[in-house]
């Protein structure tokens, strides 16, 4: 067994460090857009007259990053070669990812939208799976080229983590002879449909409620006639891009399927996996961030002329986390070794134990590693000067997103216990 970071991993990571020195810092630098980063960061990004929209500003300077990356070679490296990418492994990622949260607030990895100089693309390896050609083109192709950009049209207001009662509908429908699809329903927390060419809208299309069979993932256009934004949700970290939207007789053609009738839950769970694995280690890089901080703090300050760091109700806590930190971290990369070991369509069946494990432990760690942080450094913690706050209000929406923790534990449990997975039968 070896367990050294890749020789050619650990050029690239001085590689990627290079490029944010030269091109990335000195952006963030210019023009006092340090402003989205310091303490004025909520109130810089948010737009609080518009829906408590992203500011356009905001949302530019992410773009000019991404778009120095791009040229770089950076941006694209997770995707496949043939789309401009490098092919980057679920492992390479989980270890860029966690370096990058480890270096706390920046331009380089701003993980309230998902932003980062080397890009996370869960829609390339959906396309790319189950995609027509003629949409791997489309959706793909124009991703990259900034003219396609697909939101998740999945959690609807009455059911969440329970997909399978959805109450949105698809029924049959023939327009000026071409066969089609009437859709209705509504959908919440739809992220980033104030930009989004289209949303990814699953509905159910046959079944019953309840059954996992029977729901279908259409490309509806954005705008479309019918599709209105309801109200955008004011999250406890803003700015916000989740509305509640609703979808009143909209009409879509066959050809705006994704993937197969009937078969759309199967596709939705190919989305959350890479999803979960490097949301898992950009949370292990901010609880790493926020110790390695808590630790520097409490070595320089001196309160009755002794270091902090002497205290032992200031050295356990931070230990605990520090033990945290490093068994979370040997689980991660071991689960995107073995994620890029095993076909894309096995991994719900083989490892989503696994990932679901390094997921709901890893952002309830990140949590407790701010909190900690937060009281370590007294009242300069709690302000807006320091950036523990800023890290505990963003991650802990991913102790609810991408699958709520109790959701994630459900699964383990069923995996555990042999209702699903390897050990499936192993008990009756």
């Amino acid at each position: 067994m070896d367990f050294a970071i890749p020789a050619d991993l650990t050029a690239y990571l001085a590689e990627l460090d290079a490029f944010i020195e030269a091109e990335i810092k000195p952006l963030e630098a210019q023009d006092d857009n340090i402003r989205f980063f310091d303490h004025r960061r909520e109130y810089a990004r948010t737009d609080f007259d518009a829906g408590g929209l992203p500011r356009e500003d905001w949302e530019e300077l992410l773009s000019e990053a991404t778009r120095r990356a791009d040229a770089a070679g950076h941006w694209r490296f997770s995707a496949p070669k043939e789309y401009g990418g490098k092919d980057g492994s679920n492992l390479w990622m989980a270890v860029i990812r966690e370096h990058f949260a480890a270096k706390g607030l920046g331009l380089h990895n701003d993980l309230q939208n998902e932003h980062s100089i080397v890009g996370n693309f869960p829609f390339v390896a959906m396309f790319d799976t189950f995609g027509t050609e003629a949409q791997k083109q489309e959706f793909i192709h124009g991703g990259f080229n900034r003219t396609r950009r697909v939101a998740f049209g999945l959690t609807e207001a009455e059911h969440g983590s329970d997909a399978t009662h959805m109450e949105t509908t698809a029924v049959r429908e023939t327009r000026d002879g071409v066969d089609g699809w009437l859709i209705n329903g509504e959908k919440m927390w739809i992220t980033g449909m104030h930009v989004a060419t289209h949303c990814a809208t699953f509905a159910r299309t046959s079944g019953e409620a309840g059954d996992a069979r029977g729901i279908t993932c259409f490309l509806v256009p954005n705008p479309t006639e019918g599709l209105k934004i309801e109200e955008w949700m004011w999250t406890f970290n803003m700015p916000t891009d989740h509305p509640r939207l609703s979808l009143t007789d909209i009409w879509v053609p066959d050809s705006t399927i994704l993937g197969e009738e009937g078969k759309g839950l199967a596709l939705a769970q190919s989305f959350v996996h890479q999803n979960r694995i490097r949301q898992a280690a950009s949370s292990l890089g901010a609880a790493t961030f926020c110790v390695e901080e808590s630790v520097r703090y409490a070595r320089e300050r001196k309160p009755f002329g002794q270091e902090l760091a002497r205290n032992q109700g200031i050295q356990f806590p931070l230990v605990e986390l520090a033990t945290q930190c490093e068994m979370l971290r040997m689980l991660i990369y071991k689960t995107a070794w073995e994620m890029d070991n095993t076909p894309h369509k096995q991994i719900e069946s083989e490892l989503s134990d696994k990932v679901s494990m390094c997921n709901y432990w890893a952002n309830r760690l990140v949590c407790q590693a701010a909190d900690q942080a937060m009281q370590v450094h007294g009242g300069i913690g709690y302000s807006r000067h320091t950036p523990f706050e800023h890290i505990y209000r963003h991650h802990r929406r991913y102790r609810i997103t991408e699958g709520a923790e109790e959701i994630q534990m459900r699964k383990v449990g069923a995996y555990l216990f042999g209702y699903l997975g390897p050990r499936r039968g192993l008990y009756d």
